[in-house]
C-alpha cells in the first residue's frame, strides 16, 4: 500500500459562491458556501482518479485580493491563538469579522474562516456587551501567580449579566441544592432568560418539580446522558449558547459533571472539561453558568480542584473569588501531564501499511472482554482513526497499547505528534480543515477519551465500560 496523493484545490469567489479546482486535474465544481469547498474538492478528486473521496488529501488555497489576503492570514493567525479568552483576542476577531463583511463575505464563510459557530458569527459582526468588564479575567488566566478575579462584579439576584459567569455552587445535601438552585432558576425564567439544565438525576426530577409551572420554561438533560463522555458536554453548551445568546442575549445554565461514585478517570475528564470551559467560552457571552458540587459525598480533593476551574465559588449564601483559580495556565498544565502508565498490556507499533491491523487487533481485544458487537465496532472505528491520525500528522508511525481493567478495555494510541489546542475534538471543525475532525468523531464513538499532549509527543486513551 502506497500513502495516498495530496492534490492542491484552488477557490475563488464568483460572485455569491465559490469556483473549485483541482491542480493538474481539469474539472471545476461550483458550491454555495465556502465550508463546501474541501468536499467538492475531494469529489474532483475522487471522480478523476476513482479514490474514495474520504481518504484523498486535499490542501485547500484561497485565491483572493491582496487585502482580502492579509485579512485572511490574520483571521487563521486567530484561529490557532491559543489565548482565546483574552480581551485582546476577542477584539480581534471582532475586527477581522466586521472587515470580512465589509468585504462582502456571508456570515456562514466567516465563521468558517474564524472557527466559530454561525451564531458567534453573527454576535461578533453586531458586536456585544461586556468586554471591557472581562478584562479581569484576562489577567487572571494570563497570571497564575496574580490573586486571580473574575471578569466582572458578580450579578445581584434579579439582575442582567453581560459578560460570561462561571460558579462553582458548593452543597450539602438535596435541600442545600434546591435552595441554590430553584432561585437561580426562577430568576433566569422570570428575567425572560433562556435555562438549561444538565444534571444527574434523582437531583434532576428535584429541581424539575421544585421549579414548579417554571420547569415548563427550561431545557432539562440528564448529564449521565450527555455527559457520559465529558468530552461531548462543552459543544452542548455551545450549541445552547449559538440557539440562545444570538446578539448578547443573556442565557443562564446549571450543569453538574462531577458526583459521587462517578469513576475515578471520569472525575479527572471532567475536571480537565471544567477548565477547559474557561477557554471555550469566551469572556464576552453572557452566560452564567453554576455548577453544582455535594460537598457532603465528594473528597475534598475534589472541591479543591473545582477552585482551580471556577474563578468564584458560592457556598450557601455567600459568594467569594477563588484564591486558587488557575485560568489558562491550569489547562495547559492538566493538559500537558502525562495519564498514569498501566502496569502491563499488549503493544504494538504501526505505520501507514498497519492501520488495518489496527483495527483488527483492537476488534480481537474486544472479542475476548465480551464486547457486544455494535460497541466493537465503534471502538475498532475509533481508534482506527487515531491510528490513521498518528501515521498522517504524528510522524508516520506510533503504538498501539491494550489492556484490560476491572471494567473495562482500554485502548492507548501514542504518536510523536503535538497537538497545541486543548479544546481539540470539543468543537466541530470546519471542512475547509485539513485536520481535526478525527478526535471529534472517536469522542463521539467512544465511551471515555482522554487526550494528552507534551512535548515528547501525544496519547489518546479509550475505554469501553465493560
Amino acid at each position: 500500500m502506497v500513502e495516498p496523493t495530496s492534490y492542491t484545490a484552488t477557490s475563488w469567489r464568483d460572485g455569491t459562491a465559490w469556483l473549485v479546482q483541482i491542480s493538474g486535474i481539469d474539472r471545476t465544481a461550483r458550491v454555495a458556501r465556502l465550508s463546501q469547498v474541501e468536499a467538492a474538492a475531494r469529489e474532483l478528486v475522487a471522480t478523476a482518479t476513482r479514490c474514495d473521496a474520504a481518504t484523498a488529501r486535499v490542501v485547500v488555497e484561497l485565491r483572493v485580493s491582496s487585502s482580502v489576503s492579509e485579512l485572511l492570514q490574520a483571521a487563521a493567525a486567530a484561529r490557532n491563538d491559543a489565548d482565546r479568552v483574552s480581551v485582546g483576542s476577542v477584539t480581534l476577531r471582532r475586527g477581522l469579522a466586521r472587515q470580512l463583511a465589509a468585504e462582502g463575505f456571508p456570515i456562514r464563510d466567516i465563521a468558517t474562516l474564524l472557527r466559530v459557530s454561525y451564531g458567534r458569527a453573527q454576535q461578533l459582526i453586531a458586536g456585544g456587551a461586556g468586554i471591557s468588564k472581562s478584562r479581569d479575567r484576562e489577567e487572571a488566566a494570563g497570571d497564575s501567580s496574580a490573586t486571580p478575579r473574575v471578569p466582572a462584579p458578580r450579578p445581584a439576584a434579579g439582575d442582567v449579566h453581560d459578560s460570561y459567569q462561571h460558579e462553582a455552587f458548593i452543597y450539602r445535601g438535596d435541600d442545600d441544592f434546591l435552595a441554590g438552585m430553584v432561585p437561580f432558576v426562577h430568576d433566569g425564567v422570570a428575567l425572560g432568560q433562556p435555562v438549561m439544565v444538565a444534571v444527574k438525576e434523582p437531583r434532576l426530577g428535584q429541581l424539575r418539580e421544585g421549579l414548579g409551572a417554571d420547569a415548563a420554561d427550561v431545557m432539562f438533560f440528564d448529564m449521565s446522558e450527555l455527559g457520559a463522555n465529558p468530552a461531548r458536554i462543552i459543544p452542548a453548551w455551545q450549541q445552547f449558547v449559538d440557539d440562545q445568546a444570538g446578539l448578547g442575549r443573556p442565557v443562564r445554565g446549571v450543569g453538574e459533571p462531577v458526583w459521587a461514585g462517578r469513576r475515578a478517570a471520569e472525575i479527572v475528564e471532567c475536571q480537565l472539561h471544567e477548565a477547559l470551559l474557561n477557554l471555550a467560552v469566551e469572556p464576552d457571552i453572557p452566560l452564567w453558568l453554576r455548577c453544582p458540587y455535594d460537598a457532603s459525598a465528594l473528597d475534598t480533593s475534589v472541591l479543591e480542584e473545582a477552585a482551580h476551574s471556577h474563578p468564584t465559588l458560592v457556598d450557601g449564601e455567600a459568594h467569594r473569588l477563588s484564591t486558587s483559580y488557575g485560568g489558562a495556565h491550569h489547562v495547559e498544565a492538566m493538559f500537558g501531564a502525562d495519564l498514569p502508565q498501566p502496569q502491563v498490556g499488549d503493544v504494538s507499533s504501526y505505520k501507514f501499511t498497519d492501520v488495518a491491523d489496527v483495527r483488527m487487533i483492537v476488534t480481537r481485544h474486544a472479542a475476548d472482554a465480551a464486547v457486544d458487537s455494535g460497541r466493537t465496532q465503534d471502538l475498532a472505528a475509533a481508534v482506527t482513526e487515531l491510528a490513521t491520525n498518528s501515521v498522517r500528522y504524528g510522524g508516520g508511525h506510533g503504538t498501539l497499547r491494550t489492556w484490560r481493567e476491572a471494567d473495562a478495555l482500554v485502548c492507548e494510541v501514542a504518536d510523536q505528534g503535538q497537538i497545541k489546542d486543548p479544546l481539540v475534538g470539543r468543537r466541530m471543525p470546519p471542512l475547509t480543515a485539513e485536520g481535526g475532525r478525527g478526535v471529534w468523531l472517536v469522542n463521539q464513538l467512544a465511551d471515555l477519551v482522554q487526550l494528552r499532549s507534551t512535548s515528547e509527543g501525544t496519547t489518546v486513551r479509550i475505554r469501553s465500560w465493560l
